[in-house]
């Protein structure tokens, strides 16, 4: 799928020197950039999401003591 993104100048200059280094394209490292990131951009906003709900008191929350003893039964 096609996407076309802006990127500053500094950064399009440090992707275009590490694409003439290493012989591949921009379109490699990009795409290795973005897999490799996914992950964890999802862990945060999920988290974030996690930690509102608590906020909210729409999430149960346990002690590390409730969790320890759930644990051992």
């Amino acid at each position: 799928m096609p996407t076309s993104i802006r990127l500053s100048p500094e950064i399009e200059e440090r992707l275009a020197a590490l694409s003439a280094r290493t012989s591949r394209s921009k379109a490699f490292y990009l795409r290795e950039i973005i897999e490799r990131g996914l992950e964890d951009v999802e862990d945060y906003y999920l988290a974030a999401e996690v930690s509102q709900r608590i906020g909210r008191g729409e999430e149960k929350v346990l002690k590390s003591e409730e969790a320890w003893r759930d644990l051992d039964d």
